[in-house]
């Protein structure tokens, strides 16, 4: 179906009895129950359907009502894939609502023979069935290709067993879609105010940017999970939110700050931490803690409370190194920007002082990884 795709070696199964297609449904529903990743989602879908029906191989669509398009994906982390809404098998069984069974795709108008000329698969049988919200709205739908039986053809049995599913996963489809529309409102949001509190030392809103891709290429490195690095990424635009507070007199001065002005700038951390810290939303209150920790210091040094080491939260480190990177790469009021090769000799010269010496490692070691980031979002 898709290009690059293997041709199918077929080996004849015997339909599911009961008892079996019983034990693949409790399978998934724990899978579906507990996986937040949408992309993830619709790959575990699509393994369902396609152990439900002893498909060769089966796909989970969603429809994006603004493009009028069906997309999906058949990897996580590669591109998705989309066609118009109207398209093929499963452009007519979404746009209808209907259910599809057929038996040769050769045999039907509605079939595109390029994608199989292009990948050297051979489709044969099809089975689409469309899945609808909690409103009655279709969707999307799932599309099985090639029975795995002897007879090669997907049976009435098969539609209403995938149609149960697709029941199902409506429900599951709609509450992630949902889920995801509020993580991205929430990002955007906090985007925008991080942008706001950058602009306030006229700082341009690719800091904010820059800082959020930096800290998650380095908690990748650093072993975080990918949830843990995609709350970071979200959250990380809202280390100097507190700045909003701070006078332009200190933020804008182009020369050294007195003692009594560094104070003023250091309550910053404190402010944006008050801002957020009484949050319910995970997200809210990671922020809380990177507007809080980023000028912690691994020696005990930094402020506003000496934390030191591993006290330091893990997220206050990672942020700390991704922060000053930017800065002094970056041209400031007070100072132009410096050359990499003194930003680097400055950040192992604070190993162990200012900043997590393992991190300053992984950072060393991959500084292609942040120099080609830095050139993106010049």
């Amino acid at each position: 179906m898709f290009k690059n795709d293997p041709i199918p070696s077929f080996h004849p199964q015997n339909e599911l009895q009961s008892e079996e297609l019983l034990a693949v449904i409790f399978e998934y529903m724990g899978k579906i129950t507990a996986e937040t990743d949408l992309d993830k989602l619709l790959m575990i879908l699509a393994d369902l359907g396609k152990s439900l029906v002893l498909a060769d191989r089966c796909t989970v669509w969603l429809h994006n009502p603004e493009t009028h398009q069906l997309w999906t994906i058949v990897a996580h982390g590669i591109e998705r894939v989309i066609i118009p809404e109207k398209s093929g098998f499963i452009g007519h069984s979404f746009s209808t609502g209907e259910s599809i069974i057929v038996n040769d795709a050769y045999e039907d108008v509605r079939f595109n023979e390029a994608i199989d000329r292009s990948t050297g698969y051979r489709t044969k049988s099809v089975l689409c069935i469309p899945f609808r919200n909690s409103e009655g709205i279709v969707i999307g739908a799932f599309q099985a290709i090639n029975k795995m039986t002897v007879s090669e053809i997907f049976t009435e049995r098969d539609k209403e067993v995938l149609t149960l599913a697709a029941s199902y996963s409506g429900k599951s489809l709609e509450s992630s879609i949902l889920r995801n529309e509020l993580i991205e409102t929430q990002r955007e949001m906090i985007e925008t105010m991080g942008e706001i509190g950058e602009s306030r030392s006229q700082e341009t809103g690719h800091h904010v940017k820059r800082v959020a891709k930096y800290s998650y290429e380095l908690a990748k490195l650093a072993g975080l999970s990918e949830s843990q690095c995609r709350l970071l990424k979200l959250a990380s635009p809202m280390h100097d939110i507190g700045k909003v507070a701070i006078p332009d007199t200190i933020l804008l001065k182009p020369g050294p700050l007195s003692k009594e002005e560094f104070d003023l700038m250091k309550t910053h951390t404190s402010i944006g931490y008050h801002v957020f810290k009484h949050s319910s939303r995970q997200l809210l209150r990671t922020a809380a803690i990177i507007a809080h920790e980023h000028h912690e210091k691994w020696d005990g040094t930094g402020y506003p409370n000496g934390l030191k080491e591993q006290e330091i939260h893990i997220f206050g480190r990672i942020t700390a190194i991704a922060d000053v990177f930017d800065a002094l790469s970056s041209e400031r009021v007070y100072k132009k920007a410096w050359s990499m090769e003194d930003i680097m000799t400055f950040l192992l010269e604070q190993r162990g002082k200012h900043f997590d010496p393992s991190l300053i490692d992984l950072f060393y070691q991959n500084i292609d990884t942040f120099i080609d980031i830095r050139l993106k979002y010049t």
